[in-house]
């Protein structure tokens, strides 16, 4: 508390310096920044003036921005990638509202917007080290499964981003878990981000505007998870027109619709989706297949309305439902849902406020029937959150962030509900209460031409509550005892500070050094077997035995453009230190057992890794290389004579690159491969016989490995027809193109033939696959 003391004075002390009084007088210029064909905000967009280098700023998520600078004539520059630049002459001798219209395609002002403000070296300064956009107009183009374009499968083609093997929407970032990641959907989590047992994702990439990925550097508004935040934004809809796109393919189809409301002072977007494979597995000759179900779908709902000038309200929603039956034997639908209300305030020219109500759920429920046992199982997470953000644009140097925000967890661990004919017991886990909190200050701060610092701090709490029975357990995992508490009543409260700090330096016009340094707290904790993200993981919140898990990351990097070649660099060096990791007892039970926490050992962790990223940005051929080295280890005494272990998610080398070339204006030809080392995992190293039965034991923790896995994908579009009012493409795409058996699951078992001998077998689930998908707009 005395650090957190010491720093708090630091800022009170350090900010007056930056506000220095001006030998001039000063206005602003703000306003926001769309599409201009569509009416979108568009955030991230540098507005800029060729006489002040330096003194740019960015819109916010939603496309506002606000820069003070001295009274005189300037020329101002408006930046967005994909974008042309607008350049307009301005004469300041008051506060001026400037709303500007973008129209896409490339810059026809190249000889004005060269230089340290141009948007293709604005990576260069503007951008904390461990930060990126992804551009949507990249992911329609990279090769995906069965055609389905997917934002979160091509985040994992970037640097220190790896997927977690095929079947499996989760992924790991930096090192962490897959739980270690903060998705967030227009402001609401979500918990699990798969369809079909993780072979697509639940993002319809067209209902996607913008994706942001912190894997550094994070924002104090963020907070929550220790490894990455990924703020996905929806489109608004086009407040222009009414229009329409979707998509039909091998196994699902999408249809999007937008257009504007009230005259054009709102607009509306609708995109649904749908796999349809459940529809011909009644026409099959196997009775298997005949009496199975596998589908999903989606939902993305969101309108929004211009009040006035400064006011303006948004509703937006995410429905989305997996459902898989196996013979009537075997049962599984799980889903998100996810709904966000927020008002858009203007105060003034210079502070920007947003107020948001949140609510996410995330659910899931088995059915299992052998004619004589029929038992359902269910567990569930219900999050009710709410959400102040502020942005007071001070000068034309400083950006302060600060606000609050508050969430209600309510975690569901699990129900187990048996017919009455079956010989097992009702199981019914309490729920778990949680308040998880959470107040901010931030500054971004222009120092100088060359400089620019971002700092501040998070301040966040979870204070654990009733109703239910808490207990605790000695260092063997047994319990020794228990205390009820009343609803509300707090059982007990964490406090955590969390620091944030990010500099850029720019040595030159074309290259810069970062340095960053984030601590990131997380309270809710997912207890799985393995490193994956899976429909029947448990949530918990921290509790008087589950402390905060907390990381401090350390990250230096080395960036360049090459603007004439039309290439962007970089290079990172990152460092993780880990408090409160949790692991396992051998044997742990993690389903259904009301004494869960006594099977939980924790510890301490690292991660380390050096990550090269080179892009090609223009021309005809356009594509990056990525390649990261990495480790990950874990500390927890009882777990191999408490030495480092590798985590699960421990994997050395990781190599993506992806191609993409438009040979003619019809068609686009696009590739990507993808190595990386396998997972740490633990396999048998010996067994004995009782009673006629095989019984395995195991050696040191995560000490074997899976077999590497590598892929090749290809793809090919072809735009059919293109004219003012409509668009048609067909996408060609073969995933794993030359069939390589990547594991999906190891298993050892006795050999039939021979008992004394054992069988190792893997399983594949993709090898060739190809796609075609019908693609259309109008």
């Amino acid at each position: 508390m005395k650090k957190l003391k010491q720093f708090i004075l630091f800022l009170i002390m350090i900010v007056p310096g930056f506000l220095q009084a001006q030998s001039k007088k000063t206005f602003t210029v703000s306003g926001t920044i769309k599409d201009k064909t569509t009416g979108e905000t568009l955030p991230a967009a540098t507005v800029s003036f060729l006489e002040l280098p330096g003194k740019g700023v960015s819109t916010n998520n939603y496309g506002f921005y606000s820069i003070a600078v001295p009274e005189g004539s300037y020329t101002m520059l408006t930046t967005y990638t994909g974008y042309r630049t607008d350049t307009l002459r301005i004469r300041l001798t008051k506060n001026m509202l400037n709303n500007i219209s973008l129209s896409s395609g490339q810059s026809q002002l190249k000889e004005v917007v060269i230089g340290a403000n141009s948007s293709k070296s604005k990576n260069i300064l503007t951008l904390p080290p461990g930060v990126q956009r992804l551009n949507i107009k990249d992911i329609n183009n990279v090769p995906v499964l069965l055609g389905e374009r997917d934002v979160l499968k091509t985040i994992q083609l970037l640097p220190g981003i790896v997927s977690a093997g095929d079947g499996n929407a989760g992924f790991f970032v930096r090192g962490g878990g897959a739980d270690q990641n903060l998705i967030l959907l227009d402001e609401a989590t979500v918990y699990n981000p798969s369809h079909v047992l993780g072979f697509f994702s639940v993002f319809n990439s067209d209902a996607i505007k913008d994706i942001s990925i912190y894997k550094g550097g994070m924002p104090a508004n963020y907070g929550g998870r220790l490894s990455s935040v990924e703020d996905i934004q929806m489109n608004d809809g086009n407040n222009q027109k009414f229009g329409a796109s979707g998509g039909i393919g091998l196994i699902a189809s999408r249809l999007t619709v937008d257009g504007p409301l009230f005259d054009g002072k709102g607009s509306f977007i609708v995109s649904a989706r749908r796999s349809y494979a459940d529809l011909f597995t009644g026409f099959a000759s196997d009775t298997t297949t005949k009496h199975s179900k596998i589908y999903f779908y989606d939902i993305n709902l969101k309108g929004n309305y211009q009040i006035d000038a400064n006011n303006r309200i948004f509703l937006s929603g995410y429905f989305g439902k997996d459902v898989m039956s196996f013979r009537n034997s075997f049962g599984l639908d799980y889903g998100n849902s996810t709904g966000t209300l927020r008002w858009n305030h203007i105060f003034s020219s210079k502070l920007f406020s947003n107020t948001s109500l949140i609510y996410s759920n995330y659910t899931y429920d088995v059915n299992i029937d052998d004619n004589t046992d029929n038992i359902k199982v269910s567990s569930a997470i219900t999050d009710y959150h709410f959400k102040q953000d502020f942005t007071y644009y001070l000068n034309a140097t400083n950006k302060i962030g600060f606000g609050l925000e508050s969430t209600y967890h309510i975690t569901q661990p699990g129900t187990a509900i048996a017919s009455a004919s079956s010989s097992y017991n009702d199981v019914f886990l309490e729920k778990k209460y949680a308040l998880e909190s959470a107040v901010y200050l931030s500054d971004e701060w222009n120092a100088s031409d060359k400089l620019k610092i971002t700092y501040g701090i998070r301040l966040s709490d979870l204070s654990v509550l009733g109703p239910g029975n808490f207990y605790t357990y000695d260092k063997d995992g047994n319990k020794t005892d228990s205390t009820y508490y009343q609803s509300g009543k707090i059982v007990k409260s964490y406090i955590t500070p969390e620091p944030r700090f990010a500099a850029s330096y720019q040595l030159n016009p074309n290259s810069s050094v970062k340095l960053s340094y984030d601590r990131n707290a997380q309270n809710i904790h997912l207890l799985n077997n393995s490193a994956y993200l899976s429909t029947t993981n448990v949530y918990l919140p921290s509790s008087n035995n589950i402390k905060p898990e907390i990381a401090d990351q350390v990250a230096l990097g080395y960036y360049h453009t090459f603007q004439q070649a039309g290439f962007e660099f970089s290079s990172e060096l990152y460092y993780k230190k880990l408090q409160n990791q949790i692991d396992y007892r051998n044997g742990a039970d993690l389903v259904g057992n009301e004494n869960i926490e006594g099977d939980l050992l924790y510890g301490s962790g690292r991660a380390y890794g050096w990550e090269t990223y080179i892009k090609k940005k223009t021309g005809k051929f356009t594509g990056w290389l990525s390649y990261t080295l990495s480790k990950t280890e874990l500390k927890i005494p009882g777990i191999n004579n408490g030495d480092y272990y590798p985590a699960t998610q421990d994997q050395t080398n990781h190599i993506s690159l992806v191609g993409m070339y438009q040979a003619t204006k019809k068609w686009t030809f696009s590739a990507d491969f993808v190595y990386n080392t396998g997972d740490a995992v633990t396999w048998p190293s010996g067994k004995f016989s009782v009673d006629g039965a095989p019984v395995y034991y195991y050696g040191s923790r995560n000490s074997n490995r899976l077999p590497a896995y590598n892929r090749l994908d290809i793809g090919a579009t072809l735009l059919a027809k293109k004219t003012a009012k409509y668009e048609s493409s067909w996408n060609f795409s073969i995933y794993n193109v030359y069939g390589q058996s990547n594991p999906y699951n190891i298993v050892f078992q006795a050999d039939p033939k021979n008992a004394n001998k054992t069988q190792v077998l893997q399983t594949t689930l993709f090898k060739m696959v190809p796609s075609v998908t019908y693609n259309f707009k109008f």
